[in-house]
């Protein structure tokens, strides 16, 4: 007789919970309906759970999705990159010391002491026919950063070929969390056919039955929070073949709505806010913000930048500000709120001749009106790229702190890491820099807020 098995899966909720209450209640109810059968069935998370744009996320440092994790009941969750590189080495390392549930994670450990007791390169589930089901998991190459933070981060696809090799003989069923992306993804399905099923995150893709690829099943549930997955595994214990895998992706929005969602919404919010209102510092005066105009809060920050950096001149896009400093006593909360992005300032050094290719680059007329998604961005758009103590005159000649610029000499500039990316500057991707670890950019004004202001 086949033992049929279901695993629920989430991904890339970046602190989205306006779903959470109904798709862990569905999960809930379907989990109880698969015991009645006698089906055995567990909650997988692939990580980027949390995101400290969201106030309660950032309130708690993660600690707030790690109870929910644990109210949920999930079995198994790894790590992505906003775990992984968003939090100081100090809070990542006590992040998940209460969790009821086994954190998979195959290739980072600290560079220095000894590993976190949660920090596992796998996990064996058992039901109670007695089928093994092995869980690896992995996190994306992130090096600069998890170096920066102490931690040693190495590269994901061969450690996960390593252990799965290793522990296929063990286990009747390998599964494999991967916060990788769907191209990884693939790629480590046609060079381990070992595993039976990769749960995909990290790229945000949708699956919506999955895909079957050199005999290995991919997932993918979006992000958000908009989607639930839900893998069904057909077990032969006589032979110990898995003779069937099924993925069916729920979208949560159908779901029955439950009652006090708002409620619930607003209690979360309401501890974030309650937690982040101590006084950081005083203002005389307000600072408005501009999307596509310099303004009194982007001078304020380019000043912050210059000043935590020391570097020549600074670049940054006017969208980051989601409001302006208001006079008076200004809190946490009030900088999370005009400042909620997990990005970090990045230095780096360029030629004479560079900055000035940067600086052109910058005036790109399409990028203001740009609804930009992701590389830590949580704006709405991408409003005008603002220059500080570099400018060209009408014969394009550059200055830098007013001064004419020797086109061979190197000049340090401070932006912001998405631009680090290759996305906007491909420059950027191949130049020297340093990455300002584990400070975001609002840690960074409100410093320069204690000394100024």
């Amino acid at each position: 007789m086949l033992e049929t098995i279901h695993i629920y899966h989430t991904n890339d909720i970046h602190s989205h919970f306006e779903y959470w209450p109904r798709m862990q209640s569905f999960i809930k109810k379907q989990r109880i309906e698969n015991a009645k059968k006698g089906e055995p069935s567990f909650l997988f998370d692939v990580g980027d759970h949390l995101d400290r744009s969201n106030i309660y996320t950032e309130a708690t440092l993660g600690k707030g999705n790690v109870k929910l994790l644990n109210e949920a009941q999930y079995d198994v969750v790894t790590i992505g990159n906003n775990e992984g590189i968003t939090l100081s080495f100090e809070d990542l390392y006590s992040l998940y010391h209460e969790a009821n549930f086994d954190v998979v994670v195959a290739n980072i450990e600290p560079l220095h002491g000894r590993a976190p007791k949660w920090l596992k390169p796998y996990t064996i589930l058992k039901t109670e026919s007695g089928t093994t089901i092995g869980v690896i998991g992995a996190t994306a190459l992130y090096k600069v950063f998890y170096t920066e933070l102490n931690w040693n981060v190495t590269e994901p696809k061969e450690k996960l070929i390593e252990i799965a090799n290793q522990l296929r003989s063990e286990v009747d069923i390998l599964l494999c969390l991967s916060h990788l992306g769907i191209t990884e993804d693939e790629l480590l399905a046609e060079a381990c056919p070992a595993i039976d099923v990769i749960f995909g995150s990290h790229t945000h893709h949708l699956l919506q039955d999955g895909k079957m690829v050199n005999g290995v099943l991919l997932t993918g549930c979006g992000k958000f929070g908009a989607y639930t997955g839900h893998l069904t595994l057909q077990f032969n214990p006589q032979t110990h073949q898995l003779v069937n895998k099924e993925e069916q992706v729920i979208e949560n929005a159908l779901l029955s709505e439950i009652e006090e969602e708002e409620k619930f919404l607003q209690e979360l919010s309401g501890v974030g806010k309650e937690l982040l209102q101590a006084p950081v510092f005083e203002t005389k005066k307000t600072y408005n913000k501009e999307w596509f105009h310099h303004s009194q809060i982007s001078k304020l920050f380019a000043q912050a930048l210059l000043d935590f950096t020391n570097a020549d001149c600074t670049m940054f896009n006017a969208g980051i500000f989601l409001d302006g400093l208001h006079k008076g006593v200004i809190t946490s909360y009030d900088i999370h709120r005009i400042l909620p992005h997990p990005i970090n300032v990045c230095v780096i050094e360029l030629t004479g001749t560079e900055l000035r290719e940067i600086l052109s680059q910058s005036k790109n007329e399409e990028w203001p009106l740009l609804e930009l998604k992701g590389l830590g961005f949580r704006g709405s758009i991408f409003g005008k790229m603002l220059t500080y103590n570099f400018s060209l005159n009408k014969h394009r000649e550059l200055f830098v702190k007013g001064v004419k610029a020797d086109l061979d000499a190197t000049y340090q500039l401070a932006t912001l890491d998405m631009f680090t990316f290759g996305y906007f500057f491909p420059t950027f991707k191949y130049a020297k820099k340093k990455y300002y670890l584990p400070l975001f950019l609002r840690d960074i004004l409100v410093e320069h807020g204690k000394k100024y202001l």
